[in-house]
């Protein structure tokens, strides 16, 4: 059994598309990960509560821990869906952790691409996260949600090739590799149809790599939407007063694919990602945990 000195750490990375789990201790770092099902806090509060208990515990069992010391686990959480300190206390309730941060995954993912270094941090996932760190203050816009933002994310990206495949259908658009893709996916039109009705942002984000993949080898409609993602990151950079040469980062399972679409000018120093938004969470839940 672990000993409580120094106390059991846990980091998690909870999106719309599924969420890692870090489990490790201060002196000896990450000893296991897990990953686990959907856990966006406000699209299914209960699920994703969950699946970060499934996870948490794979990962205690594959670092051959016991269970038991999650009760006085401190753990650090950056979460999709956190609109706030509310929500922040209902998901702590929740958890059968000893001490548990609550954030919005913003937080998390800044730490774990940058550290503590000024910069910018483009993370697209699921969701979007556009960020700046200056002497150690964090900056974001955009990501709003699915709903009404979240432009360039996965969600994103999926939703509008569904759109244009219906445009190709109706004639309004050509045809694609991309859109013939979509058609044999879902049976056609009709299955198109229903299949957004019920989908979620997670949903629409598993058509993401349809898009990145046809859109490199030239498709059309594929380079269309990551244009316009690149377009609408290129403008929130703007916004947040972004300077040639200054420090970019690329980051999520969407983001890196932008780079041949941005401004060159815009790319001169991009650096890869230090680590991942699990990293930064376990390095928060560390900090926690020496206080």
């Amino acid at each position: 059994m672990m000993d409580q000195h120094p106390p059991f750490i846990i980091g998690v990375d909870g999106g719309g598309t599924g969420c890692r789990v870090a489990v490790g201790t201060a002196q000896d770092g990450i000893l296991a990960e897990a990953k686990g099902g959907r856990a966006n806090v406000s699209t299914n509060f209960d699920e994703a509560i969950a699946h970060i208990i499934e996870a948490t515990h794979e990962a205690v069992k594959d670092a051959g821990q016991d269970a038991a010391q999650i009760n006085h686990a401190v753990a650090h959480l950056g979460l999709a869906g956190f609109t706030g300190p509310d929500i922040g206390k209902r998901v702590a309730d929740a958890l059968p952790f000893g001490k548990s941060v609550v954030t919005e995954d913003t937080t998390t993912t800044i730490v774990g691409a940058i550290g503590a270094e000024d910069g910018y941090v483009l993370a697209l996932g699921t969701g979007t996260i556009i960020a700046r760190q200056r002497d150690q203050a964090q900056t974001c816009i955009g990501g709003w949600c699915y709903q009404v933002s979240d432009q360039a994310s996965g969600a994103w990206l999926g939703h509008g090739a569904l759109e244009q495949t219906l445009l190709a259908v109706d004639g309004i658009v050509p045809t694609s590799a991309l859109s013939d893709r979509m058609l044999a996916k879902f049976g056609g039109a009709a299955g198109i149809v229903q299949f957004s009705l019920k989908a979620r942002p997670g949903d629409f984000g598993t058509l993401a790599p349809d898009v990145v993949e046809t859109a490199a080898a030239g498709d059309p409609i594929g380079t269309m939407l990551m244009q316009r993602g690149a377009d609408y990151l290129q403008n929130a950079l703007a916004a947040l007063e972004y300077q040639t040469n200054d420090l970019l980062c690329l980051a999520g399972g969407v983001g890196p694919h932008y780079a041949p679409y941005l401004p060159a000018q815009t790319t001169v120093n991009l650096a890869p990602a230090k680590g991942r938004a699990v990293d930064g969470a376990f390095a928060l839940a560390k900090s926690a945990a020496a206080q």
